[in-house]
């Protein structure tokens, strides 16, 4: 039978229903990605490296992340950039372009990643409620309680919450968490850079140096494992890479999708490069040295408090929300490897159906998946109390990302696609930015471990007070 000719309006070449993204879609999905929990530790981040470092080294990662980017665009499609076969993930891009062993270590990458992020993110909110706890408490004395208290508590209180929506079955296809995680962050964002502004008033002097932190304050190997962790944290504010691909499968053609792809990278790059640089510059310049790791958390700001108390339930309703986008996943692949390696078992596969009164459907639950879940956050939960270092988190994670998911893979996949000569000049100036890359990776990973370790010299497990 003949299909009408305006039926095929509604569809794309790959038979799925037209997409609609634009340019500014996809620029603000871009940004949405970009900005989060990362910008609270760049006031730090500029503190270890100063005036002169500090921006320069944020440039240079926002210029190698928008060249990555570019290069990655032009492996949405295998073979011909118009019409060939469409990925709709990195790793199916991954996959049919380089294939085997690298599609494999890929993946074992991006999903420690994931975890990685989800230990990150439960050490930031538990700390955004203390400060919201401790902030009351400093108001109501009048500055003379230090209100020291544990983060395990808090902790537990998250992961609890983790729990009970780890049981929601595609908790991130749920269309309006992206809008209001996107909401919170520029929130708490903003609130951070405009207190940042006012304490610079307030003091009524720009302060910091041009070499950043000073021996005294730190002694000569701190202030090398710092240099090296602040990369590190710079980096995780710019990990959006393994995203940017199913942003791209947002966008309506024609024109070619990389096309578009490649102007909206370049403006939201320019956006949150200038956002982050006015957060961090604005957060070195209010407390120089003493710029906290966490800027709204590490009580920089004391007043006005009720701003504080927004800003950390701002972070907190966030990273709820994040924590679920980034556990997905892998709750995804685990159960599609336990129902393809145990299709017959009822406690993998079987659905049983809990009727809660005030709903009309019933919620359906399987065995497998709720003890898989739980014990996912319990051991998130527990990681996060054992090593509750933001900062050092915060760089490892960055590391662990930036040169594999960032730069190599990307690189990797456009020499293929194009197939760009051995030894020809852009092919050497390809590896040379891939291997550039893989040494910051690999000095922020030193510096972030170094940290960790300096801080388990002096910690307890699971009795850090604040």
């Amino acid at each position: 039978m003949d299909v009408p000719r305006p039926a095929f309006k509604c569809f794309d070449d790959d038979g799925r229903l037209k997409r609609s993204g634009t340019i500014w879609t996809a620029s603000a999905h871009i940004i949405t990605a970009v900005i989060g929990s990362g910008v609270l530790s760049l006031a730090w981040a500029i503190g270890q490296l100063g005036w002169i470092a500090g921006p320069a080294v944020m440039f240079l990662f926002s210029f190698v992340t928008y060249y990555s980017s570019t290069l990655l665009s032009d492996c949405y499609r295998t073979g011909d950039p118009v019409s060939g076969k469409r990925n709709y993930t990195y790793m199916d891009a991954v996959r049919s372009i380089l294939g085997g062993f690298r599609f494999k270590i890929c993946g074992l990458i991006q999903y420690l990643n994931l975890f990685g992020i989800t230990v990150g993110y439960t050490i930031a909110a538990s700390i955004s409620m203390m400060a919201i706890k401790r902030s009351n408490c400093f108001h109501e004395s009048g500055g003379k309680n230090p209100c020291h208290m544990s983060s395990n508590p808090y902790m537990i209180m998250f992961g609890v919450t983790e729990i009970l929506l780890s049981q929601i079955k595609d908790f991130d296809q749920i269309w309006w968490l992206s809008i209001v995680a996107a909401i919170m962050s520029f929130t708490y964002s903003a609130i951070g850079l405009a207190l940042g502004i006012i304490q610079v008033a307030a003091n009524g002097v720009v302060k910091g140096s041009l070499t950043g932190i000073s021996i005294g304050a730190v002694t000569q190997t701190q202030k090398i494992w710092r240099t090296f962790q602040a990369l590190g944290d710079i980096a995780f504010a710019y990990s959006y890479s393994v995203v940017l691909i199913e942003i791209q499968d947002t966008v309506k053609s024609p024109p070619a999708e990389s096309k578009t792809m490649k102007i909206a990278t370049r403006i939201s790059i320019a956006v949150t490069t200038t956002f982050y640089l006015l957060c961090g510059c604005m957060g070195y310049a209010a407390f120089g040295d003493a710029a906290p790791g966490n800027l709204l958390t590490g009580f920089g700001f004391y007043n006005p408090f009720w701003l504080l108390d927004v800003a950390n339930a701002a972070i907190v309703v966030h990273l709820v929300g994040a924590y679920q986008v980034f556990a997905q996943p892998i709750f995804a692949f685990i159960e599609k490897q336990a129902a393809a390696r145990f299709p017959d078992s009822d406690l993998v596969t079987k659905e049983y159906e809990i009727r809660i009164p005030g709903i009309r459907s019933p919620y359906k639950v399987n065995v497998f998946r709720a003890v898989y879940r739980s014990g996912f956050v319990v051991l998130t939960t527990v990681i996060s109390m054992l090593m509750p270092f933001f900062n050092d988190v915060v760089g490892i994670l960055g590391a662990l990302g930036f040169w594999p998911l960032t730069v190599y893979f990307p690189v990797e996949m456009y020499i293929r696609q194009r197939k760009v000569e051995r030894w020809s000049m852009k092919w050497v100036c390809l590896q040379m930015l891939s291997c550039g890359c893989l040494m910051i990776t690999l000095v922020a990973g030193v510096g972030s471990i170094a940290g960790v370790m300096l801080d388990l010299k002096v910690y307890k497990p699971f009795k850090t007070t604040y």
